[in-house]
Order: C-alpha cells, then sequence, then structure tokens
C-alpha cells in the first residue's frame, strides 16, 4: 500500500522510488506483485504517467485510511512530544510559497529539529485526497471532497510599478487611464481560481505582460516592465516598488488551511497546522503594516 500510494502521487515509478528510496524497478515489480494478488489492474501507463485505472481509484481511499491509521499508531507510541519530527509536505500557490512560507518554515524548523518541511509550489489547486500535500494553503475555500477547511488571514492586493516606470510613464490619475500603460497580471486561460482574476474585477482587460507565477509577475514590475497587481506583504519587500491609485485599488482576498478530513485524528498535523496558521496570520499583518 505504500508503494501503491508513492506511484499514485507522483504518476511515476522513478517519482515514487525518490520518495521512498528504493529502485524504480523494484517500484515496477511490487507494483506488479500487488496486481497479481488483488487480481486488478492498478494503473494504466499514459504518456504523462502513470494513471490511476478505476479498479486503482477505488483502492486509493482504503489505502490512505491505512496510511492515516499508521501515522495515528507512531503517535500513540511516541506520545505528546514538544518536537514534531517526520515529513511535512505543504502545497502552496506561488506568491504564498514564495514571500511567505520560506521565513515561516525557518521559524518552525528552529523549533522542531527533527522535523524535514517540504514546499510544493504550484499555481494550480492541490489534491489532498491523492496525498500531493499533507496540508494546502488556498485563496477559496474548497466546497468538494473529504477536507477540513479553515481561514487563516485576510491578506489586501494594490495596483503597483516600480519608481522608474511611474517616473517615465506616469502619472496616473483613475482606473480608466491604464488602458494606455502596460499592464502586467496572469495568462487568462490559466488562472486555476475565479479569486486571482483580479484585472477582470477591476475592469482593465488583457495583460500586455503575463505570467501563469505570482513572482514572475512582481519581477517584471520590479524591473520596470509595467503596472500590475501585487500583494501587499510583497511589495513591502521590494523598495523600489510602489502602490498605484491605492484609494481606488484595495483588493482583498483570505488564506484557508485545507486538510484532508482523516487527518485531524494525527497529533502531530494538528500541532504543524496551528503553528502554521498562527505564523502565517502575523507574518502577513507584519508585513502589510510596512507598505
Amino acid at each position: 500500500m505504500r508503494i501503491f500510494l508513492a506511484v499514485a502521487r507522483t504518476e511515476s515509478l522513478s517519482g515514487a522510488g525518490r520518495m521512498l528510496k528504493l529502485d524504480p524497478a523494484t517500484i515496477g515489480r511490487r507494483i506488479q506483485r500487488l496486481e497479481e494478488a488483488m487480481d486488478v489492474a492498478l494503473f494504466i501507463k499514459t504518456p504523462q504517467g502513470y494513471t490511476l485505472t478505476e479498479g486503482g481509484q477505488r483502492v486509493m481511499e482504503p489505502a490512505l485510511r491505512a496510511e492515516q491509521a499508521i501515522i495515528g499508531a507512531e503517535d500513540a507510541v511516541t506520545g505528546p512530544t514538544d518536537s514534531l519530527h517526520g515529513v511535512i509536505r505543504i502545497g502552496a500557490p506561488d506568491g504564498c510559497a514564495n514571500f511567505l512560507l520560506p521565513q515561516i518554515v525557518a521559524q518552525i524548523s528552529e523549533e522542531n529539529p527533527a522535523l524535514e518541511i517540504q514546499i510544493v509550489a504550484l499555481p494550480r489547486i492541490f489534491n489532498l485526497t491523492r496525498r500531493e500535500a499533507d496540508i494546502a494553503i488556498a485563496v477559496s475555500a474548497p466546497t468538494a471532497g473529504r477536507l477540513s477547511v479553515k481561514k487563516v488571514t485576510d491578506y489586501k492586493l494594490s495596483l503597483a510599478c516600480a519608481r522608474p516606470y511611474w517616473r517615465d510613464h506616469g502619472p496616473v490619475n483613475s482606473v480608466g487611464e491604464l488602458k494606455d500603460q502596460k499592464i502586467i497580471g496572469y495568462i487568462p486561460d490559466m488562472i486555476f481560481d475565479s479569486e486571482l482574476d483580479y484585472l477582470t474585477e477591476i475592469g482593465i482587460g488583457r495583460p500586455t505582460l503575463a505570467s501563469n507565477s505570482v513572482a514572475v509577475q512582481m519581477q517584471m514590475i520590479r524591473h520596470g516592465a509595467g503596472i500590475g497587481i501585487a500583494h501587499d506583504f510583497v511589495i513591502a519587500s521590494h523598495g523600489r516598488v510602489r502602490r498605484v491609485l491605492p484609494d481606488e485599488v484595495a483588493l482583498t482576498r483570505s488564506f484557508y488551511l485545507v486538510r484532508h478530513a482523516d487527518d485531524r485524528k494525527v497529533a502531530r498535523l494538528n500541532k504543524f497546522s496551528d503553528r502554521l496558521s498562527d505564523l502565517l496570520k502575523s507574518e502577513v499583518q507584519r508585513l502589510e503594516a510596512t507598505v
């Protein structure tokens, strides 16, 4: 079951091998033996990797329950402890992953030397049922699936540009005047959550310069390529970037901490989640106060 879950999560024998520190050929043989023992094909190999068959999808939930039962047993044996251990993977949109999580996990790691923390920064929604991550940070609250969802904090976004761009192309006195400016934003057909469709909300058309990455957009802004929507907590760490039309354009969004419902029984994930939530909220507040 452990090997089955690793292949399902990574969608490859090599990825599962790296996760479990086993040879990919060994992973393949184990999966083959499991399929023979269960008399069902669990995966189909496609150009994109190993995809669960219908039979594999039916096995997934019992396998996850078995995994959580083992983790719960380990917690019961080790008992309460002030220090966390093991591996915990966080999935987050890249704005949060690039500009908030590094300093937060550095502090948690300092407090818990035996803990290995992994950050997966991807511009998409994470699938916790397949255990792509133990914990996900999302910009909207999911409504489907057996998930535990907790709102962590609100955060603010503003129009922003580098001071040299403002000097050479400004001033801009209203949102209507932005049509004559170079606009930076998300690639429209790669916006994975409606909460990120900022430009449509403020009545601006397609961006002149676009990326699916917040970090890339911020670098474009920082280097004077144009005006874009930026998180206030990111603007705070870029001295050459200023807000534009702050009285007219001030957006508010939220971060949610999402976990699989079964994980509420796992003490170390509960403790980690509480600490992550507290630090995420305080870091957003700290950075926004400096803008």
